[in-house]
């Protein structure tokens, strides 16, 4: 019905537009100019009218292509009020735009989902293209590399050049562990590498996890298992060679008493006294292994901290007087608590004071620093620092192993320890040292710790 009043109107016009041609044309044989003028024009106004009426189609087909072009798809046309023969064309534009219109908006929902989720993970993940340029960065990214922006994967060669060496070898479905520096911390970046084509140009989807404590927390459960297995079995061998040297060491106390000239009887006396004392010396060395693996979890309680680091100068104050130490404290601001386990800091900062003390005894004017002070993540530092001789760079990576230590009478269990204890407070103890310049060890609280 509706073309068929379509069609009777351009038959109309076409019929008008005859009519006039016509009519021209029998008045110019005629001699009648004026009407043969009349008709002209007449002629002239149809023709017009005529190519307006069948282009005004095409012209809205037009200004709809031109707005699909730019993605404009809030524009509409009146299907109700305007030209009936425009009408259907105008309602299908709509219908195009709305179907649209609901598609973007599915689409950018998905986009805003995806958004979110990365967002909350605690994986760095930045995608470039083969020109490197960033294309996408979440804010674990940012936050773990201390990196306001990254506009090109290139910038990485000037901040982390470690990790830019690892991006350029890197190889899809060969993660590969990365120690850098960030900040005043050194992270342990798991970097996990995969490569996809979108409209046919290549991109690099790079994904950073943070294992240190994950990496840390492992070799902590290994060293703890192994010093469980050696205690045992040094304590199962060494108490019966103390208990049968304690027999042994009755018996010829007896005997001696009965034959005193008896020189042999004083020679088996002295071995079994010996035995006897070193496997006694072992059971206590076994003993404090065997404690240090199984370190109690920790009992918090709120602690200030200008207090703590002063209990601690004042408990180690006469020793470091005696040689001469200068100590300080700074803690910013005063106030500052944490809620921690008071005991094991204190035994943590006890460790440290005397180690800064031993590195310091052949400087003139030795120093040490107490230093505390939230971070701009509200993560509290705590600082000992000193001008001591500092740690060679080849050892620095080993302090923190059981046993390893450099100094003769050493245990190699302070700073180990001292880490444990860290890592029941679900924090970090971090190193930086210079040296012949002195060394700072910091001790990392996250938020959800300080307050």
């Amino acid at each position: 019905m509706l073309f068929n009043r379509l069609d009777v109107r351009l038959l109309g016009r076409l019929v008008l537009l005859v009519a006039a041609l016509a009519g021209g044309g029998y008045a110019a044989l005629h001699h009648a100019y004026g009407l043969a003028l009349g008709s002209l024009l007449l002629l002239v106004v149809l023709v017009l009218e005529l190519a307006r009426y069948l282009t005004r189609g095409q012209q809205a087909l037009a200004d709809f292509t031109l707005a699909l072009q730019y993605r404009d798809f809030t524009r509409h046309y009146p299907a109700q009020s305007g030209p009936a023969s425009l009408r259907p064309l105008h309602e299908a534009f709509n219908q195009a735009n709305a179907t649209f219109g609901e598609l973007r908006a599915e689409q950018e929902g998905q986009f805003q989902y995806l958004q979110t989720i990365l967002a909350l993970l605690d994986t760095g993940i930045v995608s470039y293209d083969a020109a490197g340029t960033v294309g996408w960065v979440n804010e674990a990214f940012k936050q773990t590399l201390h990196l306001p922006y990254l506009k090109n994967i290139r910038a990485l060669h000037v901040r982390q050049p470690v990790l830019y060496e690892a991006i350029s070898r890197a190889v899809p479905g060969q993660p590969e562990v990365v120690k850098l520096t960030v900040g005043p911390q050194t992270v342990q970046l798991l970097v996990s590498a995969t490569q996809f084509t979108l409209r046919g140009e290549a991109f690099t989807l790079l994904a950073f996890k943070n294992v240190s404590q994950a990496l840390a927390d492992t070799e902590t459960a290994a060293w703890q298992q192994l010093l469980r297995v050696m205690t045992h079995e040094i304590m199962n061998s060494v108490a019966p060679i103390a208990s049968l040297a304690d027999s042994l060491g009755r018996h010829v106390q007896a005997a001696r008493q009965q034959a005193a000239s008896d020189e042999l009887l004083d020679d088996v006396g002295t071995g079994i006294h010996i035995i006897q004392q070193r496997s006694e010396g072992l059971l206590r060395f076994a003993q404090v292994y065997r404690d240090f693996s199984t370190l109690a979890a920790p009992q918090r309680t709120t602690l200030y901290i200008q207090e703590l680091l002063q209990a601690t100068r004042q408990l180690l104050a006469q020793q470091l007087a005696a040689q001469g130490i200068e100590v300080t404290l700074s803690v910013r601001p005063a106030h500052l608590t944490l809620h921690a386990d008071g005991h094991l800091l204190e035994q943590v900062l006890i460790n440290l004071v005397l180690n800064a003390a031993q590195a310091v005894a052949q400087t003139p004017n030795p120093r040490i620093r107490l230093l505390a002070w939230p971070d701009e993540e509200q993560r509290v530092v705590v600082e000992v620092k000193d001008n001591g001789t500092g740690i060679p760079a080849d050892v620095l990576d080993s302090i923190f192993v059981p046993f390893f230590t450099t100094r003769p009478n050493g245990s190699g269990i302070g700073l180990s320890l001292a880490k444990q204890i860290m890592q029941l407070h679900q924090g970090s103890i971090q190193v930086h040292s210079v040296e012949g310049a002195g060394s700072a060890f910091q001790l990392w609280f996250p938020p959800s710790v300080s307050f």
